[in-house]
């Protein structure tokens, strides 16, 4: 997998003219999307706001954001993947059979349509959501879409960049990627970080039932994981970290009530373009912060003895992401 060519939401803001939405509803997940940074805004560069952008939303059914887009493509449910290669191999002028084409739902027109708008634009911007890379391909169809955003830039100014879900879901990427050189599916179980998605990923780490605990810091997989992976949730000792009660709180056999962070509890969260934003708590809590309760935990744990059995060999598997 390559890097990713990205940018700031406030580049996106004053500059981007031609805007993708892949495998997100933007419209109902991120309401302020398009009013805050992308279709809506007039900035320097764009004066007359939504009529110098365009829009294009590709999705497998047609959502509220399809109302806002000026071309929306209906692809074919777990054909993500070859759409954006056979859009890589049309960028760069290659031959793509007829029958290739025809298997992802799109006309050969509206594609090459799409890539003339796309080498015509000046600063071209692809978003993607968990419809691509939750779906069948999942990390390698984000890795495609952003090979397919770095290649354009042979062409002209293209950027892609994820759209996070639940609270600083990209502060914990950020984190793990200073502390460990990776984001996220790591595995520490010999000792030093190993990165291979797919395998030490946590929902297949849970789908494949290979862990026997949980602990579980301010998310909540119980409502959006899978359900094999849920259910493993429910047979195993889950421990949760939460302000609120969850779907992942209900099935945990342990659920501790922290302050809420940025309200009760200083922090810092980072912005989906990865932009740091510090947060100061405004009321107080009679609930500790998720940091003390760990800091907690990890004394009692320090004063226990060393957790390698006689035999040296690890029985523990810990896995983030």
């Amino acid at each position: 997998m390559g890097g990713k060519v990205t940018c700031t939401l406030g580049e996106v803001k004053q500059r981007a003219d031609f805007i993708v939405y892949w495998g997100g509803n933007p419209a109902e997940c991120h309401p302020r999307h398009f009013t805050k940074y992308t279709i809506m805004q007039k900035s320097k560069f764009l004066p007359r706001g939504r009529k110098d952008r365009t829009m294009v939303l590709v999705d497998i059914r047609e959502t509220k954001s399809a109302k806002a887009a000026d071309i929306f493509l209906q692809v074919r449910p777990g054909k993500d993947f070859e759409l954006i290669t056979i859009l890589r191999a049309l960028v760069k002028g290659r031959r793509v059979t007829d029958e290739a084409i025809a298997e992802t739902g799109i006309p050969r027109d509206t594609l090459e349509d799409l890539i003339r708008r796309m080498k015509a634009a000046k600063f071209g911007c692809m978003f993607f959501g968990m419809g691509l890379s939750m779906t069948r391909g999942k990390h390698m169809n984000s890795a495609a879409l952003l090979t397919l955003a770095a290649e354009m830039n042979a062409f002209t100014k293209f950027v892609a960049m994820p759209m996070r879900g639940h609270g600083n879901v990209t502060g914990a990427d950020v984190i793990m990627r200073w502390q460990t050189g990776f984001p996220f599916g790591i595995s520490f179980s010999r000792g030093y970080p190993r990165y291979n998605p797919g395998e030490f990923s946590t929902v297949d780490i849970l789908v494949r039932g290979d862990c026997d605990a949980a602990f579980i810091i301010g998310a909540d997989p119980g409502g959006t994981m899978p359900q094999p992976a849920i259910d493993h949730l429910k047979r195993i000792p889950t421990i949760v970290l939460d302000p609120h009660i969850t779907h992942t709180s209900r099935l945990a056999r342990v659920h501790i009530t922290t302050a809420p962070q940025g309200i009760a509890a200083p922090g810092t969260a980072y912005r989906m373009d990865e932009i740091p934003l510090p947060l100061k708590p405004a009321l107080k809590s009679p609930y500790p912060t998720d940091e003390e309760v760990v800091r907690r935990i990890n004394e009692a744990i320090a004063e226990l003895p060393f957790w390698i059995p006689d035999d040296g060999r690890p029985q523990m598997i810990m896995t983030t992401g």
